[in-house]
């Protein structure tokens, strides 16, 4: 699995304040989980339903200064949220995102990418069942997917308290969406902003850089 920039922007961006555990659905490399194990002193779950992605992840925590609080699960959404042993404050996920799209041969990739194991409406229902009373989820979705996650957001009784519009170079419309979920019936009202990556090929803007330079060797 590749690193790559959305679970960058998600790892970076979730709020982790006042965390004690957060749970990463569909860790992958563990990237996002590392990430928040560096920026917070929450003990992190990451789960993920292929055995393979869980043994890289597992190399990868175990290499890293935060081995004793990332805890590596080979699980189904489904299983985990049925066991139902823990309630996260923060939960955080870069699902899969191709909806009714060609296979690659790879069936790893397929998995990893596509939503016939994990649909939005899935996720969201098995989040809710694991947060903690004042938890949050947060995502990073496909922008054309915001109509969805509006109906998805409704069907959970759960509420929008911030987005970003992610626009990947100056000019272009937005493709991706960071949004934050929570239980609380009285949050303020959302709160919603646009970040840019890029203003022209490998030249990153300042909020692009301000954002993520604590995880790159060079920014």
């Amino acid at each position: 699995m590749k690193v790559g920039t959305d679970g960058v922007l998600l790892g970076a961006w979730a709020g982790t304040e006042a965390c004690s555990r957060i749970l990463d659905i569909g860790t992958g490399t563990g990237l996002i989980a590392l990430m928040l194990a560096q920026r917070c002193k929450a003990v992190i779950d990451a789960i993920d339903i292929d055995a393979d992605a869980c043994l890289q992840a597992q190399e990868n925590a175990e290499s890293s200064p935060f081995a004793g609080r990332i805890n590596i699960l080979h699980s189904s959404l489904a299983d985990f949220a049925q066991a139902g042993t823990n309630r996260y404050d923060l939960i955080v996920s870069n699902p899969p995102y191709f909806v009714d799209s060609l296979r690659c041969p790879d069936r790893q990739r397929n998995t990893a990418r596509h939503t016939d194991t994990l649909t939005l409406e899935d996720l969201l229902q098995d989040s809710r069942k694991l947060l903690a009373p004042q938890g949050r989820v947060a995502l990073i979705l496909p922008y054309d997917q915001k109509e969805r996650l509006a109906d998805c957001i409704r069907a959970q009784h759960l509420f929008l308290s911030k987005e970003v519009s992610v626009i990947p170079v100056a000019g272009a419309q937005p493709k991706r969406l960071l949004t934050e979920l929570s239980t609380d019936t009285s949050a303020s009202p959302t709160f919603s902003s646009r970040l840019t990556i890029e203003m022209a090929r490998h030249q990153y803007t300042d909020e692009y850089i301000d954002l993520t330079k604590d995880f790159y060797l060079k920014m």
